[in-house]
């Protein structure tokens, strides 16, 4: 009688495997302890990755939450198109509410016509959490992102005003997550906290996801402002005396025109983006979003009045 000694082979799971892991962990605690979420939805990169971690964790059943997009009715065309096309095409709920009805019922007052509407989604996200009755929001932020999202729980919590308190946050020792709320407050969760932009494109390329063709480079009319690559749109027209250029560029985030500004890239391909995101030295955020370069505190403001 022969013994079989072969020890059986164990696969050894990759970084990706860890962080998809916690995530979809994350997302069955939301949907456990929560009785009425619902999934920040954008049609980004990061929100699309979220989706495919949603699929793994909840199908063959429909999600036990409806997307929720709050459109600031300045959003490249590009993005929104894909977004209607991606919830579509997995059957689920969207729920879109816009800024621009906020406008119209005067809890929004903009300082002019030209202001970005960008912050100002808050009060239409606050708006919507009301309207539904959700008590809980998940998000695909990212701690690498920005100084404020750095120090921010996975579960964060917000009060009855919708306001986040950086120093009243609730422990999350040994990856313990309470997401426990009284009716009128929220949680904002985070299941890709711990990736970092490399990861993202990394998941993307395993996962083989569709995105928004202004990810990848393209040329479009540009010019040059204040230090910053300004796209030429009907919401963002030259100035007089700028000079337009048409340049190659490609988006490393999407959000309100007025102030996502694309980046100089020839990388047409996923494989080329993760080459260069491996060796830039600057945050998506920082390299691209103009509302975030206001001051240094500018997001942490935006997220004490209930921003994402």
């Amino acid at each position: 009688m022969f013994l079989n000694t072969l020890k059986p082979q164990r696969r050894l799971l990759s970084h990706l495997d860890w962080l998809e892991a916690e995530a979809i962990h994350i997302l069955r605690e939301v949907a456990g302890q929560c009785s009425n979420p619902a999934l920040l939805f954008s049609g980004g990169k990061d929100s699309i990755c979220l989706l495919r971690l949603a699929e793994k964790a909840f199908r063959p059943g429909r999600f036990p939450f409806p997307l929720l997009h709050i459109d600031t009715g300045h959003n490249y065309p590009e993005v929104i198109a894909f977004r209607d096309r991606k919830a579509a095409d997995i059957g689920e709920r969207l729920i879109v509410r816009s800024v621009e009805d906020s406008i119209l019922r005067g809890t929004v007052v903009l300082k002019s016509p030209t202001e970005s509407r960008n912050k100002h989604q808050s009060v239409t996200l606050l708006e919507a959490i009301e309207e539904h009755g959700f008590d809980a929001c998940i998000g695909g932020a990212r701690r690498d992102e920005e100084k404020a999202r750095a120090k921010e729980r996975i579960m964060s919590f917000r009060d009855e005003f919708g306001q986040w308190d950086p120093k009243n946050q609730r422990p999350e020792l040994w990856n313990l997550y309470n997401a426990r709320s009284h009716k009128g407050e929220n949680i904002r969760a985070f299941p890709i906290s711990n990736w970092t932009e490399l990861d993202v494109w990394q998941y993307i390329e395993r996962e083989g996801l569709a995105l928004p063709s202004i990810y990848f480079a393209h040329t479009r009319p540009i010019v040059y402002r204040q230090g910053s690559i300004v796209p030429v749109t009907d919401i963002t027209p030259a100035q007089a005396g700028e000079e337009i250029i048409d340049l190659q560029v490609r988006f490393r985030t999407v959000g309100d025109i007025t102030c996502t500004a694309p980046v100089i890239s020839d990388a047409d391909s996923i494989e080329k983006i993760i080459a260069e995101t491996a060796t830039t030295t600057l945050t998506e955020r920082g390299a691209t979003r103009l509302d975030d370069q206001a001051s240094e505190a500018a997001m942490e403001q935006r997220k004490k009045e209930g921003y994402f």
